[in-house]
């Protein structure tokens, strides 16, 4: 039975996505933690409140770094969320199905996206 008969992934096949989810879910926590522990330390700002030239150039380096490291940790959230729902889609069968075509989205894609919910074909076609 080759790809295109397929309409759904073998309990083996899932087993193996799951796993590679799970591995990548507990990497995105662990780094979603770093992220947080670093946001936190960067928003102690010492006592010293003087206002010299040098330390309004550090404010602002410091601002600029900690919206950079805001934005980095909502994407990893985003991306935590987006594996967890891929996880339930497993559990609910739906997993590996594109929701544009209906099709099965195939396994390269799969180990490269493992939350993806649409074929490399249905992706191109929306750009």
């Amino acid at each position: 039975m080759n790809q295109e008969e397929k309409t759904s992934y073998s309990q083996e096949e899932l087993k193996e996505f799951e796993d590679l989810i799970q591995e990548k879910l507990t990497l995105a926590k662990d780094e979603l933690s770093q992220l947080k522990k670093t946001l936190s330390k960067s928003n102690d700002s010492g006592t010293d409140n003087t206002a010299s030239t040098s330390k309004l150039l550090e404010d602002g380096a410091d601002t600029l770094e900690r919206e950079n490291l805001s934005q980095l940790a909502a994407r990893q959230q985003k991306f935590i969320i987006n594996l967890e729902n891929a996880l339930r889609r497993i559990k609910n069968g739906t997993y590996g199905v594109c929701v544009d075509t209906g099709k099965l989205i195939a396994k390269e894609r799969l180990r490269a996206v493992p939350h993806t919910m649409h074929s490399i074909e249905a992706k191109l076609a929306k750009k």
